[in-house]
């Protein structure tokens, strides 16, 4: 962020983190332990392309509507499950958020991890469940 001044622009702030979409898409392409590269390791990445999809409920981002029971989590066998806007009540796991879940899948080549994370999301559903359709397009 920055500051307009007499003198100049000013940095105001760096934004150096990455955020959850971001950082579900990255970490699954690496080969090594994070906790070792935190610790000074270099990273090993994969080769691999990954895509991560976000699922969002409806009337996200002003008034999501929240209680929705999620159904299909467990038939996902080829990505990873991220919650973000879940919450889970006995054996049933409902919308809680706007963001619901991010799902992330990874495949030799983007067209491949497109295809695999989208066939993914197929699985999942809720009344008013929403997602980009064109992610890695």
């Amino acid at each position: 962020g920055l500051v307009l001044t007499t003198d100049g622009p000013k940095v105001l702030e760096f934004n150096v983190r990455l955020g959850d979409p971001e950082t579900q898409a990255v970490l699954p392409r690496l080969d090594n332990d994070l906790v070792d590269v935190l610790d000074g390791a270099t990273p090993k990445w994969s080769r691999d392309a990954a895509v991560t999809v976000v699922l969002a409920a409806d009337g996200y981002p002003e008034s999501p509507m929240i209680g929705s029971v999620i159904k299909g989590l467990d038939r996902v066998d080829g990505a990873l499950i991220f919650h973000a806007g879940t919450r889970q009540e006995g054996r049933k796991v409902l919308t809680a958020g706007g963001r619901v879940l991010a799902l992330t899948a990874t495949g030799p080549d983007l067209a491949t991890a497109r295809d695999r994370v989208y066939a993914e999301v197929d699985k999942v559903s809720w009344p008013g469940m929403q997602f980009r359709g064109d992610i890695a397009t």
